[in-house]
């Protein structure tokens, strides 16, 4: 089966590739290293071509709504409708879990891409997932004496196994919005990135930033957590730091 991997160059979308390798199907890249460009819409028909599933992991760093909706409102419709023309079956997208309590510009997008693609044309499922044992890493990648980091209680997961429950949902049939995944524990962002830090030999202070406002006070809630059940994901934090995957993450790093 060809399974169309739109962000398939990004952290996630790595580990999606390889998913669908080591599922026994076809990876398709959407990226602009490969010909397409979501945004403008170039070269997504060609690359659909017998395509049976999309699986969407693009993504923008922007802090600001009206960028992040007009990235993922584009890029979903682009996406949507190109594969509505290609007989495409399944349209599945990766969200995150406390958009719809969590004032933030980006999840504003990220809200704008989940009802497109739960009104769309094409049969669609969307997973919403915690933050990525990589994040942490993402945050200590930028030199200086000090990382600085917020105060998130999150439950953490590391970005393969949600590669993994993204492709078998991909082989299921659509579901519209399915319950939240997560990692095994509730754990503290700047207590990672220490734990980071510490296993790679790296000398730096780690300054914890509280968000202010009303923000502050529902992540400090647990509006970033799970609610009710759902997939769990099984490596610990100190199992991925020892895993190949944190090493593939530190070549990745900006």
């Amino acid at each position: 089966m060809r399974i169309a991997v739109a962000g398939g160059t990004g952290w996630i979308g790595r580990f999606v590739v390889d998913a669908v390798r080591t599922a026994g199907h076809e990876p398709v890249i959407l990226a602009r290293s490969t010909g397409v460009d979501l945004i403008r819409g170039l070269g997504l028909d060609e690359a659909l071509t017998g395509a049976a599933v999309i699986i969407d992991v693009s993504n923008t760093s922007t802090s600001s709504r009206k960028r992040s909706e007009t990235f993922f409102g584009t890029a979903t419709g682009n996406l949507l409708a190109a594969g509505r023309r290609a007989g495409v079956r399944h349209h599945v997208a990766l969200s995150v879990v406390g958009i719809d309590r969590v004032n933030l510009g980006y999840y504003a997008g990220k809200r704008r891409q989940e009802a497109l693609v739960l009104d769309g044309a094409v049969p669609a499922t969307v997973l919403r997932s915690t933050q990525f044992y990589e994040f942490a890493a993402q945050l200590v990648a930028y030199p200086g004496p000090i990382a600085v980091v917020p105060a998130l209680l999150t439950q953490p997961i590391a970005a393969h196994e949600v590669a993994r429950c993204l492709v078998d949902l991909a082989m299921a049939d659509p579901a519209g919005l399915v319950p939240d995944i997560a990692g095994p524990h509730q754990l503290r962002m700047p207590d990672l990135a220490r734990r980071l830090l510490r296993a790679r030999r790296r000398h730096r202070v780690v300054l914890p930033v509280r968000v202010p406002g009303a923000l502050g006070r529902t992540v400090a809630a647990g509006g970033l957590l799970p609610t009710g059940h759902g997939p769990r994901g099984t490596q610990t934090f100190d199992q991925w730091l020892a895993s190949p995957a944190a090493r593939r993450t530190t070549r990745w790093a900006r």
